[in-house]
């Protein structure tokens, strides 16, 4: 792993802040949805308006942030500059917001249109995206678990795009395809290929720098990434061609071990930390990943279940902490670290001298948003069992992103305020060499 930061690599502080901006509006928008749909909303993982509601929170909130994350760390913690990276940033945030309102549509709507409009605008930002980003990375000379963890999520994305585009197909054109498979092999590669590793590479760089843990072990930080892409692979092709059940059992086994070591590993070094005194950010990663824990018992237990009705409980509920207790709390986890820190470091070539980081963002109100948060996910997860929660979990859940946007809206205006000056603005403003 990089021993140090290539902060003068970092792009224009625009780069990741307007992904990091345009996510919480699509978990406000997911949240009113839950809201409105009411009791009906997770009887069946089928209902057209719960679909639209997932992409809401899948593309237009994780994906983008995601993304804009990726393109801050490349540079500056894996070497690997990315080309044009404030023109990759527009072009693709456009396509992933209107390739999502699109698809979100189509669901909600019923539109065949919208999905023959949405599987080309979401395949193309997502290929420049992987592109420009699998070309930095193979450019980097850098080694360690993060890279290679990088070196494997970014390509995870053209499978989740393969097999989300051809799922949309059957909507789009009613083309005769199996659709089981398809799901499974959709939803493993979004969220165990693209989702999960991308989180192991930047959790090796962020748990340690900002929750001052020890590093992770070096043997286990290379291992996992690679163990979960080999388990992946094989249960993706036997699945698709329905071959050796039992050997998908074993490889499914296999990676909910790899995911449990990971999620412990995580919390035995939050444990470790050299400052013993907790923060909003660290409840959020620990929130995450003992959620990870509770997905790994569901996914388990779904496993060895043939019952169909309990099978569809589970697998909603799993949906719900995978979503809302793992991913989405690991992003706000991250945002609150992630945005304090690129404001002082942007703002030290502007402004001397540079306020604390602790002033970029009020504690009190993360620490509200934090429990809104905690609390929107207890309740989405007993609306499973008791549908009539799903309308005060819903606005639990808008209310949570929208306090987010609020908060981060905070500290890119203070930003603005501070570096305030002759040709100063969000596209120009880079970070000097550290």
């Amino acid at each position: 792993m990089q021993s140090t930061f290539e902060f003068e690599q970092a792009p224009p502080i625009s780069v990741p802040y307007r992904f990091f901006l345009g996510g919480p509006p699509f978990a406000v928008a997911a949240g009113l949805l839950l809201a409105w749909m009411g009791p009906a909303a997770l009887v069946s993982r089928w209902n057209p308006q719960l679909l639209a509601l997932v992409h809401l929170l899948t593309i237009g909130f994780m994906l983008q942030i995601m993304a804009g994350a990726l393109l801050q760390v490349l540079p500056v913690a894996a070497g690997a500059s990315v080309p044009r990276s404030l023109w990759l940033a527009v072009v693709s945030q456009a396509g992933l917001v209107c390739g999502a309102v699109l698809l979100v549509t189509g669901f909600a709507l019923g539109s065949a249109l919208n999905f023959k409009l949405a599987i080309p605008v979401l395949g193309a930002s997502v290929a420049v995206y992987v592109l420009f980003c699998g070309f930095a990375l193979a450019r980097t000379k850098a080694q360690g678990g993060t890279v290679l963890a990088l070196r494997i999520a970014v390509p995870s994305l053209v499978p989740t795009v393969v097999f989300g585009g051809l799922l949309a197909s059957v909507f789009g054109w009613g083309r005769q395809l199996p659709l089981m498979e398809l799901l499974g092999a959709h939803v493993a590669w979004a969220f165990l290929g693209w989702g999960l590793i991308l989180v192991m590479g930047v959790s090796y760089l962020v748990v340690p720098m900002f929750q001052l843990t020890p590093a992770y072990r070096p043997r286990l930080a290379t291992a996992l990434p690679l163990l979960s892409l080999l388990f992946l692979v094989g249960w993706t092709v036997l699945d698709l061609l329905d071959r050796a059940p039992a050997l998908r059992m074993l490889l499914a086994l296999m990676e909910a071990g790899v995911v449990t070591a990971f999620a412990v590993a995580t919390l035995v070094l939050q444990r470790q930390r050299r400052r013993k005194q907790d923060d909003v950010t660290l409840r959020f990663w620990r929130t995450g990943m003992i959620a990870l824990l509770a997905v790994v018992a569901l996914a388990l237990a779904d496993l060895f279940t043939t019952d169909p009705v309990i099978q569809e409980t589970l697998e909603i509920l799993l949906g719900v902490l995978l979503i809302v207790g793992v991913f989405m709390s690991l992003i706000n986890g991250m945002l609150y670290k992630i945005v304090p820190f690129l404001n002082w470091l942007h703002l030290q070539r502007v402004v001397s001298p540079v306020p604390n980081m602790k002033r970029m963002l009020d504690e009190k109100a993360m620490s509200g948003q934090f429990r809104m948060h905690l609390a929107s996910l207890v309740c989405v997860a007993l609306a499973v069992f008791l549908p009539w929660l799903a309308i005060p979990a819903g606005l639990l859940l808008a209310g949570s992103a929208l306090w987010l946007e609020w908060n981060l809206a905070g500290a890119v205006l203070l930003f603005r305020r501070l570096a305030r000056g002759p040709g100063v603005s969000l596209a120009t403003v880079r970070p000097v060499s550290r």
